[in-house]
């Protein structure tokens, strides 16, 4: 197992893609911690019922108390932190409209959750990981960044700051061994997009078409990379994004 006792952090792990991540983590070995706002308990039974460890907490990544004291806690029970997901972010609720009907508000709540979240999670568990001389971070962002996607202007904005932010703390960070990547998945379709305000029948086709491999996203995609940029296997790449769309976005 590639993770084999390591202690994960997964933000937004209580449903969709996050919980499969927490899953998949679980399976290499990694004591997994289900932060979020939700109630992650019914995940952390999950990993439990089949031999591994893991802890939830409830979690609002946009509050520096609330992922200041995720970390102490994470300390407290696992005695390290080596792996951060920040996965947390605003997308299944928001409603497709031009750019000139999105509110100030929403502007503000994506942009809270989205960046501000991942910026203090990432500040929360950096002293752990410079204390231990390693740590990896993983940031998701979308490849929404690299299309332009319409009606979408504060979430693929949000997502553009992530990019951003993951190459500059990986020159922040480098000369304390935390490696910190991106990866940009596609449209993926998980439980939470059911009822989403876009999840129709011709956008999904459109996306499809877009794709080298013509087939649906599932979070069962994701994971090898998200093991990959968690694993001593990429010790050597910090500041990039891996897209992971099945060839919509050569990158």
């Amino acid at each position: 197992m590639k993770l084999q006792d390591k202690v994960a952090i997964v933000t937004g792990a209580a449903q969709g893609i996050g919980r499969i991540y927490a899953l998949r983590l679980a399976e290499e070995g990694a004591k997994v911690v289900i932060a979020d706002i939700l109630d992650g308990e019914e995940v952390a039974r999950e990993i439990i019922s089949k031999g591994g460890k893991a802890l939830a907490l409830k979690v609002d990544v946009s509050d520096e108390k609330s992922t200041r004291e995720m970390a102490e806690k994470v300390v407290a029970h696992f005695g390290s932190i080596d792996i951060l997901i920040n996965n947390a972010a605003i997308f299944a609720a928001l409603d497709t409209k031009p750019f000139y009907e999105i509110t100030a508000k929403e502007w503000d709540d994506v942009m809270r959750v989205n960046v501000k979240g991942v910026f203090l999670c990432v500040k929360a568990v950096y002293p752990q990981m410079k204390k231990q001389g390693k740590g990896k971070i993983v940031n998701v962002a979308s490849g929404v960044f690299f299309k332009g996607l319409p009606l979408f202007l504060h979430y693929v904005t949000s997502k553009g700051g992530v990019i951003g932010m993951t190459r500059a703390l990986a020159r922040e960070m480098g000369d304390d061994n935390v490696c910190i990547n991106a990866i940009a998945p596609g449209y993926t379709v998980t439980e939470v997009m059911a009822d989403d305000s876009i999840h129709d029948e011709a956008f999904v086709n459109a996306v499809v078409g877009s794709r080298c491999f013509k087939r649906h996203e599932v979070p069962e995609d994701l994971t090898g990379t998200i093991v990959f940029l968690s694993s001593d296997d990429s010790d050597f790449i910090t500041g990039q994004t891996l897209v992971v769309d099945g060839g919509a976005t050569l990158h």
